[in-house]
């Protein structure tokens, strides 16, 4: 099987398909005239050069006529930023604009969080100029050295470390390792509502209230709403008839409310059951 090209060979064989003559006027009326015409013959001419190029990363997983897309944004950069005055043809210009806007795409589907490109593009430039700045000053650079250095500011440098960490992600459902299939999953120890706290609320509510009443009032109603016996259980456990202990209920009941509305912890309106 033929092998591909290599990048040179691609600029004289794509190169041989458009005369220098034609292509130079093409370019011209591009540039020169904004003639849309031109621009389009020149992209369907040069787009067996993107595919060629696009098929180098067809093992990466994805799919070529998507590759094709990304490299053709390239293309047409390199169309409308191409100065004829430099003696060189499109196709060897174009070809890295081609493979630097696939090998983009490819930085950029690799990162867990979308992060402006700026953001990337310095986060990739700070370790390269760490390395450097470590061997030159023989210890770790600072952020105002890196900021020198790649001239942007301290905050955007600090920036561009925290966006690296977004390069990537655990799902929830994972224990974080694969180590121990039966580790926790990171879900387990995300925290939710504690119920607990809203009883613990009421309890201090009701027990200032509570006190208001005596010992067999305060009896009834915990056989009632904290044990969930029936009227009918409580009057025999009590010794008192069951028409009494509802009365007991009710008018317990009243204390409570009235005493938690003067004190400003329950509505004016709320009434007891």
């Amino acid at each position: 099987m033929a092998s591909e090209p290599s990048q040179g060979g691609h600029a004289s064989v794509y190169g041989e398909r458009l005369s220098q003559v034609a292509e130079k006027e093409l370019l011209r009326r591009v540039h020169d005239e904004a003639d849309q015409a031109a621009r389009e013959e020149l992209i369907t001419r040069y787009l067996p050069l993107v595919r060629s190029l696009a098929r180098r990363f067809s093992s990466r997983g994805q799919a070529v006529e998507d590759l094709v897309q990304v490299g053709s944004i390239g293309l047409i950069k390199a169309i409308d930023r191409f100065d004829t005055s430099r003696g060189v043809e499109l196709s060897t210009y174009a070809t890295p604009t081609i493979l630097g806007e696939i090998k983009r795409y490819f930085r950029d589907k690799g990162w867990a969080v979308k992060v402006p490109r700026a953001l990337q593009d310095l986060n990739i430039r700070l370790n390269k100029v760490i390395e450097q700045l470590t061997v030159e000053l023989n210890r770790s650079p600072t952020i105002a050295e890196l900021a020198e250095e790649c001239e942007a500011t301290e905050e955007e440098v600090l920036e561009a470390f925290e966006s690296g960490r977004a390069y990537n992600s655990l799902s929830i459902y994972s224990s974080g390792t694969s180590e121990d299939e039966d580790a926790l999953e990171l879900l387990d120890y995300l925290g939710t509502d504690e119920g607990e706290y809203e009883l613990v609320e009421q309890r201090r509510f009701l027990a200032p209230a509570m006190d208001l009443l005596d010992d067999r009032e305060r009896l009834i109603l915990h056989l009632r709403f904290f044990e969930g016996m029936t009227q009918t259980q409580i009057a025999a456990r009590v010794g008192i008839s069951q028409m009494h202990v509802s009365r007991l209920i009710r008018k317990s009941i009243e204390v409570m409310r009235q005493h938690m509305v003067e004190q400003g912890s329950l509505p004016t309106d709320s009434s007891g059951d």
